[in-house]
């Protein structure tokens, strides 16, 4: 009796915890409008960015509602590396990175091109994509065939990019932001850069 208590037991847990992935998947992942604007008001400007979801549709619904759902507030450039990409994407907030980390979506087609000004997923392999991005500040066109699928394009504010400090290179520790966070950028790297707020904003017509 008390074995099949315990196996009853643990098809329900495993029934409760499929439906939670279930669930952080859906709000993670509700499809995007095909175009959008988004505003990254940095510590150095404003960064515009325009959106097409034919061009990346997985990336592009993962980006939107990450954006919509606050998740690049705040959030550090803590990877910039000159003449190649500048990195983003681990929230300040442990708390708030764990509900991200197991969200991985499918990749996309590689449509566009990893040209100048060019945003993408970063990843960890095939299938891996979650919330990381990187912008192209060359021509990076040699990870087309790497399988990076660009999904948008910086429409103003490509000087901004360019200020953002390179001074800390590639020495912040990833798996540290996600454990401790923005207290850990901040006092260990006070110069960083970082968004202060990301929204959609109303296209310009």
């Amino acid at each position: 009796m008390n074995s099949h208590r315990i196996f009853v037991l643990s098809a329900t847990l495993v029934v409760a915890c499929l439906t939670v992935l279930s669930t952080t998947s859906a709000w993670a992942q509700r499809a995007a409008p095909d175009e959008f604007v988004v505003k990254l008001e940095t510590s150095q400007g404003d960064i515009v960015i325009v959106v097409h979801r034919k061009s990346a549709p997985l990336g592009v619904d993962r980006f939107h509602n990450a954006v919509k759902q606050g998740f690049y507030d705040q959030c550090r450039f803590f990877r910039v590396v000159p003449n190649f990409v500048v990195q983003f994407g681990i929230n300040g907030d442990p708390k708030i990175q764990e509900k991200w980390k197991e969200t991985e979506i499918k990749d996309d087609p590689v449509k566009l091109s990893n040209t100048r000004g060019t945003l993408t997923f970063a990843t960890a392999g095939p299938n891996t994509r979650t919330t990381q991005l990187f912008i192209n500040l060359a021509d990076n066109s040699r990870l087309d065939s790497m399988g990076f699928a660009p999904f948008a394009k910086i429409i103003s504010g490509m000087d901004v990019v360019d200020k953002l400090t390179s001074k800390y290179g590639e020495a912040p520790s990833q798996s540290k932001i996600k454990s401790v966070g923005n207290e850990y950028l901040k006092k260990e790297f006070p110069d960083m850069d970082f968004i202060k707020k990301a929204s959609v904003v109303p296209m310009k017509k």
